[in-house]
């Protein structure tokens, strides 16, 4: 049995997580280092990252500028390693990732600058295999990459979280490379949690196209369709067909179908707020 830790410094950044901490925490033994930053959780989060002896806890409070949470990590922990996953409390690392994660490190620092990682969503326990794939770059040399300060800051719905966009390199020579293996996802299992969640990151998305602030996608086709899709008027119903069909989400059954409509209706939201047919505040 493995039991050299990996070189890595694995970072959840957390509010009111208690549900979802056991599990995530759980999974990440084999890492070197663990660290939890909580924004002043008033559940049971702290007492149960104090729980698992490999793990660090931290507080933080945000300042309202930037950095914000995720970048702070990055600039003012003292962290073991220069390499961060950065993973979410409702995420769990599959033991596959993690042997892919230990191969990589396995004769010293990879050579590219952050790495996407895909995350299939789980519903009632059940892994989704089909649909639009989740990729963030969550696995990154700190020394290399940094999330974007954006003009965001007085946009309504606005977090204290980077949002819904990539790190970028410092140097645009940089490479970024993409995982074989999956972390899960916990997804709407708590759909009213999620349903508020996700209309405040519509409000802010709506902000962010008026102000065209978006940051570039580190990938460039992949920064080519996301500025087509947000300039079209049928981007809830292309989300929708392209998730169910074309990506097969109507094999994961009730579940794919469950998961295409929620994708279908936050980009349905975005358009009624930008057409100004729902309320934004």
């Amino acid at each position: 049995m493995m039991c050299d830790r990996i070189p890595v410094s694995v970072i959840i950044v957390t509010k009111n997580e208690e549900k979802n901490l056991p599990s995530c925490l759980a999974a990440l033994r084999d890492f070197d280092e663990v660290v939890v930053v909580d924004s002043a959780s008033r559940d049971r989060t702290e007492e149960i990252a104090r729980q698992f002896d490999f793990v660090t806890f931290v507080s933080f409070s945000w300042n309202g500028q930037y950095p914000k949470k995720r970048q702070w990590c990055l600039d003012k922990l003292s962290l073991r390693h220069d390499w961060v996953f950065f993973i979410d409390a409702d995420e769990v690392v599959t033991p596959e990732l993690i042997a892919e994660i230990r191969a990589l490190f396995s004769t010293g620092e990879p050579d590219l600058a952050g790495y996407f990682v895909t995350g299939r969503y789980r519903i009632g326990g059940t892994v989704l295999k089909y649909g639009i794939p989740n990729r963030k770059i969550v696995l990154l040399d700190r020394r290399q990459m940094e999330f974007p300060v954006i003009d965001d800051l007085d946009i309504p719905g606005m977090g204290e979280i980077e949002g819904h966009y990539q790190p970028i390199p410092k140097n645009l020579t940089a490479k970024i490379g993409t995982l074989s293996h999956y972390l899960h996802h916990d997804a709407m299992e708590d759909e009213r949690a999620w349903a508020f969640r996700h209309q405040k990151y519509a409000v802010w998305e709506v902000g962010m196209n008026r102000k065209g602030t978006w940051p570039l996608d580190p990938v460039p086709w992949r920064e080519w369709l996301k500025v087509r899709l947000r300039q079209s008027k049928f981007r809830p119903v292309i989300i929708l067909l392209v998730h169910f069909v074309f990506f097969f989400g109507f094999l994961d059954g009730k579940n794919g179908k469950k998961l295409a409509l929620g994708k279908y209706k936050y980009y349905k939201h975005i358009q009624e707020i930008t057409e100004n047919r729902v309320l934004t505040e």
